[in-house]
């Protein structure tokens, strides 16, 4: 079953499992007294610099909602690799020796080293890579074995929508620049949204940042005379959203992003889900597996809802009319 069957498959039992899950009305289980949870964060990347974070802060907060609070009953367990995504295998197995009672991947390497390190402790998979296709599972809808995961989009990596907005946006652009991260799990994406632009006939030049330098990949861009820009849906570019977002408007570029919480940062706008709400689904579905739900019988969850998110500050510095067609649509325009 691929995704889009997946998706349609909603009217039955499947669904009634999704609606029983939405945010707001789950039922979770009460800690056990007495017990010290551990989590096990495993990240491609670097820490984030500041520990207020979303995407540090999302899970813990919720978990502790759920009763967990940090030094009394949960301990959180985190390993960056710093970019260098061959040390995730050892990373991995370092929190298994820490005995995590469960292991959450951010990103697709991160899911397959954890999944390589061990075939019993839970772990939940948050990215957008497609895990059937991957060969993390063989079913979304029962995934088996001990991993499940946090989908950040409902199919594909929403390449196409993006591009269509962005080109309404920016009607002359002639060229377009990817921005990219230096990591191999990045591969889909950019396969997709290389098809998306030359489906609508545009040129778009993947640049990819190595490390942190982005000064040297927005120059770059510059040379290559971009119009317009799509910021690659990853984790390094919301943790270092702020400094990319200075360059976009140091060069004037128009650019598109995964987060509405890049918006609000000043960038011109997104399409994707809430970071927020999809980080609180991992941390909803940790606490499920650290009380005794197998991970194997929780379906791989897709967003049930996409947000379009415009900052007309930033159109206007840019010298840009967003469309009243497009505004219409937006779930909320930042004045």
């Amino acid at each position: 079953m691929n995704r889009r069957e997946w998706v349609c498959h909603s009217a039955g039992s499947l669904g009634v499992a999704l609606a029983s899950l939405s945010f707001g009305r789950v039922v979770h289980a009460t800690p056990q007294r007495g017990r010290i949870y551990r989590v096990g964060v495993l990240r491609p990347g670097a820490r984030p610099s500041l520990a207020s974070d979303i995407t540090l802060s999302g899970p813990v907060q919720t978990l502790q909602e759920l009763d967990y609070v940090e030094g009394r009953n949960l301990v959180v367990l985190y390993r960056f690799a710093d970019g260098k995504t061959d040390r995730l295998g050892g990373l991995a197995h370092e929190l298994l020796r820490e005995s995590a009672d469960v292991v959450i991947a951010v990103g697709l390497g991160a899911a397959r080293a954890a999944k390589d390190a061990t075939a019993t402790v839970p772990i939940i998979f948050f990215g957008n890579a497609d895990p059937v296709a991957a060969g993390l599972v063989t079913n979304l809808a029962r995934p088996g074995g001990n991993l499940t995961g946090i989908l950040i989009a409902p199919e594909g990596t929403l390449a196409p929508k993006r591009l269509e907005m962005l080109r309404s946006v920016v009607p002359n652009a002639t060229r377009l620049a990817l921005l990219s991260p230096d990591d191999p799990a990045f591969e889909p994406q950019l396969k997709e949204s290389l098809g998306a632009a030359a489906a609508m006939g545009l040129p778009m030049s993947p640049v990819m940042v190595r490390g942190a330098d982005f000064a040297t990949a927005f120059d770059a861009i510059a040379a290559q005379r971009a119009d317009a820009l799509v910021v690659g849906a990853h984790q390094y570019f919301t943790r270092d959203r702020k400094r990319i977002i200075a360059l976009a408007a140091q060069h004037r570029l128009p650019a598109i992003y995964e987060w509405g919480e890049q918006v609000r940062d000043g960038g011109l706008m997104s399409y994707g889900t809430s970071l927020y709400d999809r980080y609180r689904r991992v941390a909803l579905y940790a606490d499920r597996v650290m009380n005794g739900t197998s991970a194997g019988e929780l379906p791989i969850e897709l967003p049930e809802k996409l947000h379009l998110v415009i900052n007309l500050r930033t159109a206007r510095a840019l010298g840009l009319t967003v469309p009243q067609s497009l505004l219409l649509r937006a779930d909320e325009v930042l004045q």
